[in-house]
């Protein structure tokens, strides 16, 4: 199986020789009889596949991308039972401690009475949201769905690149991805136990079901609020809506009665106990928040500060997402777990402060610096691809607020093989695995969706710069 070009990083497919990893031993040995013709057949067919189903996003300010189609790549990324089995407990232990730490830091702020994290990255953080200060969600659950940015660089070598607790997307494509390939390869489903990703959307309600507030009587109402349809996931919101078997609603079919939040129906006004919101908090509540918004609706704050409504995530879970933040989150997990971090951050640089300022500047052309709130690949600087002005450009941004950006080492992130001209070539991928937390249990669905940058030697995987997709397979024990 011709490599078009090898590469010194980690080859999940390959490791350091030509024979294959022992996850991709079956693949790889149905990949060895194909005919190069067919496969390149089926990359076009499952092209064809995503724009009929219509699994397009939205770029902001790109006037020609409306309907962009996200690459796919029909090579899977394989990951072994025993690997994946490390990964969810690291996980779970992550999601709990960023639950607690929430918790904790809209009630008593033990965390900053220690001294574990500098008062003002709370105080002065954007995210923070005061009006969420000694409220307690419907069972204690903050992020209810969040996404887990994970990289790769060795055998046993992951890391936490980024926390997703605010609206993680991206779910519609892992599930997607996976209907792609069973329509374009039912046959090597037969030779290869794969674990089963589609009951997500049976998994989500169920999970958000279980977060209704007390007192709600029957079979919990939920629904899903989007933006509206210029928004760059609608698809993903029509789509989980339409899986779950719920209503997608905009802010205008919401409306305060009788003390709850109700949607509009055929039938008249009927209240919702469990709103889905992919609305970020500034658009949530015009009362609260922004008076400008026409996305949210006015008075929810109070509905649910009054205990009559589940917003999934939880005003306020942005925080979480916060990249000076995250720096901190091996004590935040020691803080509030008691056990030491079991999967690792990325080394960092917090640029506020003045000596890891001055080390950054010295060498941008070796880091990745990010904004602390940033999000998409904006906003950011890849040192070692940036030419000398731009180098330049970002170093005067740097000193004018040093404290919106944290620095990382350019990792050496691990390679998947895609299917190319030339036949297989290694692209670099990361890993965004979801996570579903209820009061009783956390799902964590096996695998993810797993981006890949399809520009060889780039590191950026984001789909609104370039990046593709794959099908994730976790191994059945």
């Amino acid at each position: 199986m011709p490599m078009a070009d090898k590469i010194d990083f980690f080859d999940e497919m390959y490791g350091s020789g030509d024979a294959s990893r022992a996850p991709y031993s079956d693949y790889a040995g149905w990949f060895d009889r194909q005919d190069a013709g067919r496969l390149r057949q089926k990359s076009k067919e499952a092209e064809v596949f995503f724009r009929r189903t219509g699994i397009t996003f939205n770029v902001y300010g790109q006037q020609e991308a409306n309907e962009r189609l996200l690459p796919f790549d029909i090579v899977p990324r394989i990951i072994a039972a025993r690997e994946w089995s490390r990964l969810t407990r690291g996980i779970e232990q992550r999601v709990r401690a960023i639950n607690a730490f929430l918790h904790d830091i809209y009630h008593r702020q033990e965390i900053l009475r220690a001294g574990r994290i500098p008062t003002e990255l709370i105080a002065r953080n954007e995210a923070f949201l005061p009006q969420m200060i000694g409220v307690s969600p419907p069972g204690g659950i903050y992020t209810h769905i969040v996404g887990t940015d994970i990289v790769r660089t060795g055998e046993d070598d992951f890391f936490v690149l980024e926390d997703n607790a605010r609206t993680p997307s991206g779910v519609s494509y892992m599930l997607e991805n996976r209907e792609t390939m069973l329509q374009m390869f039912p046959e090597l489903f037969s030779k290869v136990s794969v674990r089963e990703v589609g009951d997500y959307p049976k998994l989500l309600r169920r999970s958000l079901t279980a977060c209704a507030p007390e007192g709600c009587e029957g079979t919990p109402v939920v629904a899903v609020l989007t933006p509206g349809i210029h928004n760059s996931a609608y698809f993903e919101h029509s789509f989980l809506a339409d899986q779950m078997g719920v209503e997608l609603v905009e802010g205008h079919d919401l409306r305060l009665v009788d003390g709850r939040i109700a949607m509009r129906t055929t039938q008249g006004y009927k209240p919702i106990d469990v709103l889905y919101r992919r609305v970020d908090d500034d658009f949530l509540d015009p009362l609260n928040f922004n008076p400008g918004s026409q996305l949210g609706v006015p008075g929810i704050m109070d509905v649910y500060r009054a205990g009559k409504i589940t917003i999934a995530n939880a005003p306020g879970t942005g925080i979480a997402d916060d990249k000076a933040i995250y720096s901190y989150m091996p004590e935040i997990v020691e803080f509030y777990t008691g056990e030491k971090a079991i999967l690792k951050n990325v080394p960092t640089w917090r640029c506020a402060e003045p000596d890891a300022l001055a080390y950054v500047l010295e060498h941008l052309s070796e880091l990745v610096v990010k904004e602390v709130h940033g999000s998409g690949g904006y906003g950011m600087l890849v040192g070692p691809a940036a030419s000398k002005r731009e180098i330049t450009a970002f170093a005067a941004k740097l000193k004018s607020r040093p404290g919106n950006y944290i620095a990382q080492p350019t990792l050496a992130l691990s390679t998947v093989p895609v299917l190319t001209k030339a036949g297989l070539a290694p692209r670099h991928v990361d890993l965004r695995p979801f996570v579903l937390v209820s009061p009783n249990k956390i799902d964590i669905t096996p695998g993810g969706l797993t981006r890949v940058a399809m520009k060889p030697g780039s590191l950026v995987v984001n789909s609104s710069q370039g990046g593709g997709t794959k099908d994730t397979w976790v191994l059945e024990e």
